[in-house]
């Protein structure tokens, strides 16, 4: 009797003792080990990951002319098993694989580089050289972390592949150029993207982001990124001899009427609780101290998040200048030239969508890596694929690409700014960035193609 009580007590000791060891491994493990293999899997694929963005970092090309990039993604993805369609709007790339019956997500890549000589020190920096349209050698440099975009783009490829047990569905991988001039997206729909593939059910691509530490996420339900309108503004008036003004309608003086203006725009024309931007980022004219020009030249950016702001804002931005002009006595035929570059509209996460993500990273990353944001100026040209007729869910998140230590030194030393995006000297802290990246946008792909109902509701 006793030694068969002692050894039930040993006996349920031990069962109380593994119960709470799986306990203590679930909570350690975000994925409890159902997606453990997730974790492996990056791990395996990190160094040849690495040497791939190694690679692309060394050698960017510019929007319009991603001819080696395109190519390379495009060969990853075959070698993959995708059925690979390239060039597509442009120099874009289109990997299609399917896996059963399922639903269709969409991950998106962008490819081009910035026009920014690199001065980062790295062993791998670009030393890209181009000539641009006037003849002049510039540099290029991956300054906004495209490269580890397709990084980590390709690692969620590989993984998807291999375990293709996990799900199922069709994953359309899209390769796109030209992200920085604002015209790629547009280009790949006006192709034909949503007609020549099939048609997503949801569309999702990752961001990296300069001002968050890498091993965290970030993600912002319903407006998330800007409209953004590029304008160049040509204020023209009658050139003279800079020692008898009076003879001549001086642009130059026009033009700084104007950028002081234009300031009022948003503080006085737009609502208050509408978020809009209007900055004069250039301004040129003249050739000589005592020449008065012909005209005198305006690059401006316009953001916003609502279409009649947008409306407000480029309506204003006509109107002030062809006052001035009218006001100084410019003669009709030399009012102002407005000129609208690129126009890419604001970038909305899908609400429903982006709880699912959210979700997706949490159980991979943990909750307390996931982090909830508040929508920026910045532009995303992603937006465009949800603004078709199809209306098709979008959710962009961010991913942290500040080395850890560099980011606590930075808090703590209060005024130390981190290099931000579209910096010379902007590094990724690379491996904890691309783990983290391909581990948050395989979680999200795996519960996505998993979904019992292809249609989201909020």
């Amino acid at each position: 009797m006793t030694l068969r009580f002692f050894k039930n007590t040993v006996f349920l000791t031990s069962i109380l003792f593994l119960l709470n060891l799986v306990s203590t491994d679930c909570l350690a493990d975000p994925l409890n080990s159902n997606h453990s293999w997730i974790h492996t899997s990056v791990n395996q694929e990190y160094p040849a990951l690495f040497q791939l963005y190694k690679h692309l970092h060394a050698n960017p090309e510019i929007a319009f002319h991603e001819v080696q990039t395109s190519t390379r993604i495009g060969q990853e993805l075959h070698d993959l098993g995708f059925q690979v369609t390239t060039p597509f709007g442009g120099y874009g790339v289109i990997g299609m694989l399917k896996n059963g019956e399922g639903p269709t997500l969409m991950l998106r890549t962008d490819l081009d580089a910035l026009p920014i000589i690199e001065e980062t020190g790295l062993e791998y920096a670009s030393k890209v050289r181009i000539l641009d349209s006037t003849g002049k050698k510039i540099g290029l440099m991956h300054a906004c972390g495209h490269d580890i975009h397709m990084t980590c783009f390709i690692g969620t490829a590989r993984l998807l592949v291999k375990s293709r047990d996990q799900w199922n569905g069709t994953l359309l991988m899209v390769a796109q150029p030209a992200e920085e001039r604002g015209a790629g997206a547009r280009a790949m729909l006006a192709k034909g993207l949503f007609k020549k593939f099939p048609l997503p059910n949801f569309a999702v691509a990752l961001h990296n982001d300069a001002g968050m530490p890498a091993g965290q996420v970030g993600i912002c339900p319903g407006n998330a990124l800007a409209g953004v309108d590029s304008v160049d503004l040509t204020i023209r008036g009658v050139s003279g001899h800079g020692g008898y003004p009076s003879t001549t309608k001086d642009p130059v003086v026009l033009a700084a009427q104007t950028v002081l203006s234009l300031q009022t725009i948003v503080s006085r024309e737009v609502p208050a609780i509408q978020p809009a931007v209007v900055t004069v980022g250039s301004i040129h004219g003249g050739t000589k101290h005592s020449i008065i020009p012909e005209e005198v030249k305006l690059q401006l950016t316009v953001r916003y998040y609502d279409d009649s702001t947008q409306k407000i804002i480029l309506n204003g931005i006509q109107r002030i200048s062809e006052g001035i002009a009218r006001a100084a006595g410019v003669p009709l035929e030399r009012k102002p030239i407005m000129n609208i570059l690129d126009s890419t509209p604001p970038t909305y996460n899908d609400p429903a969508l982006s709880r699912l993500a959210s979700q997706a990273m949490a159980e991979i990353l943990g909750q307390d890596n996931v982090l909830s944001l508040s929508p920026v100026m910045g532009g995303e040209d992603f937006g465009l694929y949800g603004r078709t007729p199809e209306k098709i869910p979008l959710c962009m998140f961010w991913l942290g690409a500040v080395s850890p230590d560099k980011f606590k030194e930075s808090r703590e030393q209060k005024g130390k700014s981190l290099p931000s995006l579209h910096s010379s000297i902007y590094a990724p802290a690379p491996e904890l960035t691309i783990k983290t990246g391909v581990k948050a946008l395989t979680a999200i792909a795996v519960k996505l193609l998993n979904t019992k109902s292809y249609k989201l509701t909020d």
